[in-house]
């Protein structure tokens, strides 16, 4: 599935691309489903559906109408939709995170971000392991592009070696869910694009620095974004985007017990955003 080339890279530098993972027809499934929810977002004026934690499932950026819809967010997918589940728990991408952190492989969680022509949805720098902190970090993001994705575009950038650093997600006392603005010209110059095509896909170590801007092109980007860890990685904290398949083994065998890695973990503390992109400062359509 992966070559020793792409092993050695996710080791060395925090993440790796494997171009035309998911055939065609699987991503066709998966973008059918976001123009009908992309449909169903115009008769909603604010964040809607609901989730096992009681927050919306949809997300809807700041300034949406009928007209000019900006649905930026879809929390845990697979919860209602079988051809998510297909692609994230059977298949080549199960195959390729095993390579890299398995054989016993967990699903975690998963959510789409969308950024629309006009949308500023952003990404500020940060690491997903202060979001979900476990007892080892044997865990990574899958990130599946569903359309060709440029630099313009809004494209994910990844900060390689990054994953050997530790950072604060804090501000004044207070989990932002980001790193600290001062560091972002240092990201922004230490950062690579991950461009691509639809079916391609980065496998991003959990503690690799990582972001993105605005779509400022007049296509779509649209990222499924699923985190996977090994089935020894057991929670610190509550998930913080939950799903009633939290847990569930999708390669190999569940094990009782937990592997700890001695390391000093930030914990982050809930926060009441439909999104992430509330809790970075991203307004939405709530208020």
């Amino acid at each position: 599935m992966l070559s020793e080339d792409q092993t050695r890279q996710f080791r060395d530098q925090g993440y790796v691309v494997a171009r035309g993972l998911l055939d065609a027809a699987s991503v066709a499934a998966l973008t059918g489903e976001i123009d009908a929810w992309l449909a169903e977002s115009r008769r909603h004026e604010v964040n809607y559906g609901e989730t096992m934690d009681g927050k919306a499932r949809f997300d809807l950026e700041a300034g949406h109408t009928a007209e000019r819809p900006r649905l930026r967010r879809v929390a845990n997918p697979a919860d209602i939709s079988a051809a998510y589940r297909s692609a994230l728990w059977d298949g080549p991408i199960v195959d390729a995170v095993a390579e890299l952190i398995g054989p016993d492989i967990k699903f975690h969680h998963c959510k789409l971000n969308i950024k629309l022509p006009g949308m500023e949805t952003r990404v500020d720098y940060h690491q997903d392991h202060a979001y979900d902190p476990h007892t080892n970090d044997d865990m990574l993001s899958m990130a599946l592009l569903l359309d060709q994705v440029t630099e313009e575009n809004g494209c994910l950038r990844v900060v390689p070696g990054s994953h050997r650093e530790r950072y604060s997600h804090y501000r004044d006392g207070k989990f932002v869910g980001a790193t600290d603005p001062a560091l972002d010209a240092e990201f922004e110059r230490r950062s690579l694009p991950v461009i691509g095509e639809a079916g391609d896909v980065c496998l991003l170590h959990t503690w690799t620095v990582h972001g993105g801007g605005p779509n400022r092109s007049e296509r779509p980007r649209r990222l499924l974004i699923c985190d996977y860890v090994a089935a020894d990685a057991y929670p610190l904290t509550a998930p913080a985007v939950p799903s009633p398949h939290t847990g569930r083994i999708v390669r190999g065998k569940p094990t009782r017990k937990a592997r700890l890695v001695a390391d000093s973990i930030e914990l982050p503390t809930p926060y009441e955003d439909d999104s992430f992109f509330g809790l970075q400062g991203q307004k939405s359509a709530v208020g």
